[in-house]
């Protein structure tokens, strides 16, 4: 049976889910935010797909120029998320990338991942076999991978923000995120507030608002990345709720 997918506009938006979060009603807020941030990003040639169905489908990508991720890679097309759940394989949806990047004439795709799988980011051991490369690997857990086009390219690399592993704000819990999920608005802005002061523990929240802010952030994930003193803990979203804060934590 053939599978349909259908690409995301501005005209069509308003009517279609966006996979993640469309049952979960106390994320309303965040998932109309989610939609908000995609109809700007359209105009920089963003690029959302997911299956014609409602289900867990889909992929994201645009001019890695114009990612919210702290990554140099002219030329190239950027993934961000891409989610393939339940009975559905991810093959095509990568294939119909691939054949947007060879149209524009780009030299290849990149994607971030955890070295090791990180939550929130695509499986990194499907893309190896897919054919993406390991360009760069940062020693707290994130891996550059990209699939090459034109073989002559020059590699992508992490922008100097990323390098270390660490954030300016050196007291308690420090996060940034981003409304490029759905989840995130209702989970650190409740959840995380919550958690931190029921233990009792400073928190900043820090929103990263712009491009330039994302591609300059201290972290290569933009969705969610939590520090603590200083120090790259997670890309888990989970650990906003109190239960699994402390653990993270290590208190």
């Amino acid at each position: 049976m053939e599978t349909n997918y259908i690409t995301l506009t501005k005209e069509n938006i308003a009517d279609e889910h966006i996979c993640c979060a469309f049952s979960d009603k106390k994320c309303k807020d965040s998932y109309e935010l989610k939609k908000a941030w995609l109809k700007k990003e359209f105009d920089n040639g963003y690029v959302f797909r997911r299956i014609d169905e409602r289900a867990k489908v889909f992929i994201e990508y645009g001019p890695a120029e114009k990612a919210w991720v702290p990554v140099s890679a002219p030329n190239y097309l950027m993934i961000n998320c891409f989610w393939v759940s339940g009975k559905y394989n991810g093959k095509a949806l990568l294939q119909s990338a691939i054949d947007d990047a060879k149209l524009q004439g780009k030299d290849g795709l990149v994607t971030v991942v955890g070295t090791s799988k990180f939550h929130f980011m695509s499986d990194t051991k499907w893309l190896l076999r897919q054919g993406f490369q390991t360009i760069e690997k940062l020693p707290y857990g994130f891996s550059l991978l990209a699939l090459k086009i034109n073989p002559a390219a020059p590699d992508p690399s992490f922008n100097d923000s990323v390098l270390t592993g660490e954030c300016p704000d050196r007291d308690g819990i420090v996060v940034y995120y981003t409304h490029r999920c759905p989840f995130t608005e209702f989970h650190v802005r409740g959840s995380l507030v919550n958690a931190a002061k029921s233990k009792d523990l400073p928190l900043k929240i820090i929103e990263l608002e712009t491009m330039e802010q994302a591609q300059n952030a201290p972290t290569p994930a933009t969705i969610f990345t939590l520090f603590y003193n200083g120090k790259f803990v997670t890309t888990d979203l989970s650990v906003c709720i109190e239960a699994r804060l402390g653990k993270a934590l290590g208190l």
